[in-house]
């Protein structure tokens, strides 16, 4: 593989940046809780535009919040919740991932890494089936494995004994319920983008690039797959473009850059494209510039700075989250766009003191995890959002 693999599962990750802080672990919010379940948190009142045809209706009111689960920082936490099943991945070393079917409370999958290697998110689902990354990244051979469960029995496939699905080469896997997409190196050692289906294992080779080059980080939406095609990676030429492809097939097509060759992570959505861009000297990026294109021959619009890597489309929308410092005090933000508005909405907003984790989807509804992390009681607590 061209480059380490990520160390550590975002949610595991999390906590155990965190847990170093308190040994607290309360089992319920404590009081002034910044949401409880089926409150709604009220977003700035953006300008809008009228609806294209097209275009589903911007909702009245905010979005309805929802708590999924509240645990200390070292305990338990959401990598995704789906209609039938809540997966969870624990704060241990290796990352343990448990599927427990909503209904009877039943664990079906306790996934835990083999010896050096630790889980990876997300982790993708749909009624019958999951599948579960691991991976390894210390010492001479860093190697990626995926398992197929069947929700039904508990039992697991190793995905790399299915000779019809292409391996995967890269680390990050992109997922809209059961459609999820992937690197993977042909037989001509070049990095390929692949979109495949968690039921059936079809799959189909969207696009590739020569070695050196590789492909990397795709987002899947409702219609599409947005992705990076980096080249000369090694070279002060390196440049890192995105591209989208429709899920349904056909030619993959560039994301024109508003101004960096290194354009980070992006998603798609009925023709709309949210993106951002870092340039190659930038000191922090942590930090990357947002656009807007609401057409792919459209004039790209700044949305100013978001946190790099989370652009996620869900849903009717595509949401991102932003970092401001006021005073020193940090908070970060999720905010989300659909086409026809004139500008982001903000959904949600976290007290002082807190870390949220880039946001995922699952059916339709958005879901992230904030991290309490101030002078009282510190604790994490599952959200999720509607995105109808």
């Amino acid at each position: 593989m061209r480059r380490s693999l990520a160390p550590v599962a975002v949610f595991a990750g999390l906590a155990l940046l965190v847990s170093a802080c308190s040994s607290d672990k309360p089992e319920s919010a404590p009081p002034g809780s910044p949401t409880t379940a089926g409150t709604t948190q009220t977003p700035a009142s953006p300008d809008s535009t009228p609806s294209s045809p097209s275009v589903p209706p911007t909702p009245a009111g905010p979005p309805k919040l929802t708590k999924i689960l509240q645990q200390p920082v070292d305990g338990q936490h959401v990598v995704t919740q789906q209609r039938k099943y809540l997966v969870t991945r624990g704060s241990d070393d290796a990352g343990i991932t448990t599927v427990t079917d909503r209904s009877s409370r039943r664990i079906v999958v306790k996934h835990v890494p083999p010896a050096g290697f630790v889980a990876q998110s997300p982790v993708v689902i749909d009624d019958q089936w999951a599948l579960i990354e691991d991976i390894r990244d210390d010492g001479p051979d860093p190697e990626i494995r995926a398992y197929r469960y069947d929700l039904s029995t508990g039992k697991s496939v190793d995905l790399a004994s299915q000779k019809a699905l292409p391996r995967i080469s890269e680390p990050e896997i992109g997922a809209a319920g059961g459609t999820f997409a992937y690197s993977s190196t042909d037989a001509k050692r070049r990095s390929c983008l692949v979109i495949a289906e968690l039921a059936s294992l079809k799959a189909r080779t969207v696009s590739c690039v020569a070695d050196p080059g590789y492909v990397a980080d795709p987002v899947v939406s409702a219609d599409s797959v947005t992705f990076s095609e980096i080249t000369s990676p090694q070279t002060t030429r390196r440049c890192k473009r995105l591209l989208t492809a429709p899920l349904a097939g056909g030619m993959a097509k560039p994301v024109a850059a508003a101004k960096n060759c290194i354009q980070w992570s992006g998603a798609s959505l009925r023709g709309a494209t949210v993106w951002s861009e870092v340039g190659a000297s930038d000191p922090d990026q942590y930090q990357s510039t947002g656009y807007i294109r609401e057409t792919a021959g459209g004039s790209a619009r700044s949305i100013g700075p978001i946190v790099t890597d989370t652009v996620v489309a869900c849903g009717n929308w595509i949401h991102w989250e932003v970092r401001t410092v006021t005073e020193g005090v940090e908070r970060f933000q999720l905010q989300r766009w659909q086409p026809g508005l004139a500008r982001p909405q903000r959904i949600y907003a976290t007290p002082p003191d807190a870390a949220v984790t880039p946001p995922t989807c699952q059916d339709g509804n958005l879901i992230f995890e904030v991290a309490h992390l101030g002078a009282g009681s510190k604790y994490t607590e599952a959200l999720q959002v509607t995105t109808a």
